[in-house]
């Protein structure tokens, strides 16, 4: 196994184009553990607390698998908190392998990918606007992206480094607020260009703010602006929130694949 890939990993990667969207965006940047065999297996992961990212491509031999489930034994083990984001097929395989050794794993997040073709305009405009963040908004949208990680199930990364996102995403002209009437900030998103792709993230509501189309009406207008740009917007979900995923189907949001996540079960 190497240590890098090449041109030859993307190319596998497009097989999965929006299921692995984020994996490809991960892998042109700094990561802290790459490991490809250029040929049926690619393994990342960026820094903690994030997911490890297995790709395999799909109905993949036993071999293939059992070298997956090999390398992340070796490399980083459920047992010391790693979590995989990987196909469904993947994932059983590994939960069973995990089972025969006395390891209580399981499927901790199941994940939808999306993207928008064509937005369609909320039916209900919600109060107050769209505000683009500039570096006076970086202590706040630092402070509001750990609620994002608790959100789904995820240890929030330290506080430095949710003010280094927020201040590349901020210098990318990529991440927004909603402000009410009375310019209160009651929910956030980000957006990060890949290629042809921008993938929509950090999308946030306080909980005393929701049922109010806050979000729905930040994402439908990030969307917009992404797509004017020439990009396909893109969003990885967790599909078990129902009300979330019907509202972004709701602004044109169609469902390409679907991943999952496993991990210890607490």
């Amino acid at each position: 196994m190497d240590s890098f890939v090449n041109e030859h990993d993307f190319l596998l990667l497009s097989q999965d184009h929006y299921t692995f969207e984020v994996l490809t965006r991960i892998l042109k940047g700094e990561c802290e553990l790459i490991r490809s065999n250029h040929e049926n297996l690619i393994l990342c992961h960026s820094e903690s607390p994030y997911p490890v990212w297995i790709w395999t491509p799909d109905n993949a031999a036993e071999e293939v698998k059992n070298n997956a489930w090999e390398l992340v034994c070796n490399l980083c083990p459920l047992g010391k908190g790693y979590r995989y984001n990987l196909k469904n097929e993947l994932a059983e395989y590994f939960v069973q392998k995990a089972a025969a050794e006395g390891v209580d794993a399981g499927i901790v997040m199941k994940l939808f990918v999306y993207d928008c073709p064509s937005s369609i305009a909320p039916a209900t405009i919600a109060e107050g606007r769209i505000h683009c963040c500039t570096t006076v908004d970086e202590e706040e949208a630092a402070a509001i992206i750990p609620y994002f990680y608790t959100e789904v199930g995820e240890e929030a990364p330290p506080y430095e480094h949710c003010r280094e996102k927020a201040r590349d995403h901020i210098a990318g002209k990529g991440f927004f607020f909603w402000k009410n009437n009375n310019g209160k900030t009651v929910a956030c998103c980000s957006y990060k260009p890949n290629d042809t792709h921008a993938v929509i993230s950090s999308v946030y509501t306080f909980p005393d703010e929701r049922r109010r189309h806050y979000a729905q009406n930040l994402v439908y207008q990030v969307t917009r602006k992404v797509a004017e740009m020439g990009y396909v917007p893109i969003l990885c979900t967790n599909a078990d929130s129902l009300a979330s995923n019907a509202c972004y189907e709701k602004i044109g949001y169609t469902l390409r694949g679907k991943l999952c996540s496993v991990g210890i079960i607490d």
